[in-house]
């Protein structure tokens, strides 16, 4: 049987204009648009097999539509982040209610500071971005979670964008897109690196599902890219959420919901251990080159 997967989603509220913005000058936002393009968005999640769970309205919390910022859903657990925006501090309550039933939690805490859009995860590696949202001891909490279960944590120095994924996201096996201004290729060791196009420094966050790739429509000369390296690219319409600093991946948390193991009767009264996971090595906690804060 396969997986299902859960996409958790919230709707554009109507104070979406009133959003957090780091780099980007402040436009108006029409929150009719912006949420007709949100709706697209989860049918397309729909279209594609995904099992859509529309968390709670927001009112009162305008940056509430992006959910990936409250939370990183692993295989083996969920950590609820603490955004470091103070006014987003709240959309962690109903994320941890629906995440609750789905994975075990755990929680990044105070003074600490960690933007789910800062953390890339590669296989068993998870890149985080020292931004302006995500400090050193949010990095050393969510290491301190996460090594147990198999995961490095690295640090990142990036530049000129809000969050990492802002900078690189992943698009297939062993790929990349990103915009080498932001962040230096060779800090994913092991990873190739597409390039967005020059004029379309924005264009960096993709959002992966399976084989296809989730893209903004109006970066075209990315997308262009992205077709000619044999990707499956599914345009979509997101440039009135942009104007909020948002990318796809932040519109939804993907939780995989694994079925049931089968008992073995002949195992079940001596059931074999696991074998323990190699400790991850030391981590380097980052690349070399200073950065400006995001």
């Amino acid at each position: 049987m396969l997986a299902r997967t859960v996409a958790l989603t919230r709707e554009v509220g109507d104070d979406i204009g009133r959003c957090q913005l780091t780099h980007l000058e402040r436009r108006p936002i029409d929150p009719g648009r912006a949420r007709r393009q949100h709706q697209a968005y989860e049918r397309l999640l729909a279209e594609l097999g995904y099992e859509l769970r529309r968390l709670p309205a927001a009112p009162g919390l305008p940056d509430a539509v992006f959910v990936e910022d409250t939370a990183l859903v692993l295989d083996e657990l969920a950590v609820v982040a603490r955004p470091g925006a103070a006014s987003r501090r709240a959309e962690t309550v109903t994320v941890a209610e629906a995440l609750a039933p789905l994975r075990p939690l755990v929680a990044i805490e105070p003074p600490a500071t960690l933007d789910g859009g800062d953390v890339l995860r590669l296989g068993r590696t998870l890149y985080v971005g020292r931004s302006s949202r995500s400090d050193r001891r949010g990095r050393e909490q969510l290491r301190a979670l996460v090594e147990p279960h198999g995961y490095r944590v690295v640090a990142v120095d990036m530049r000129g964008c809000l969050h990492l994924k802002s900078a690189v996201s992943e698009i297939a096996d062993r790929l990349v897109l990103l915009n080498p201004q932001m962040v230096d290729p060779d800090s994913f060791t092991g990873w190739d690196a597409l390039e967005v196009h020059p004029a379309e420094p924005h264009a960096a966050n993709a959002l992966r599902l399976g084989d296809t790739v989730v893209f903004p429509r109006h970066h075209p000369r990315t997308r262009r890219r992205l077709e000619a390296a044999g990707l499956d690219v599914r345009p979509i319409a997101a440039d009135e959420l942009a104007k909020a600093e948002a990318g796809l991946t932040c519109c939804s948390l993907l939780v995989a919901l694994r079925p049931p193991a089968r008992s073995d009767p002949r195992t079940a009264e001596h059931p074999e251990p696991d074998p323990q996971a190699a400790p991850p090595a030391p981590d380097a906690d980052a690349a070399s080159h200073p950065s400006s804060r995001a």
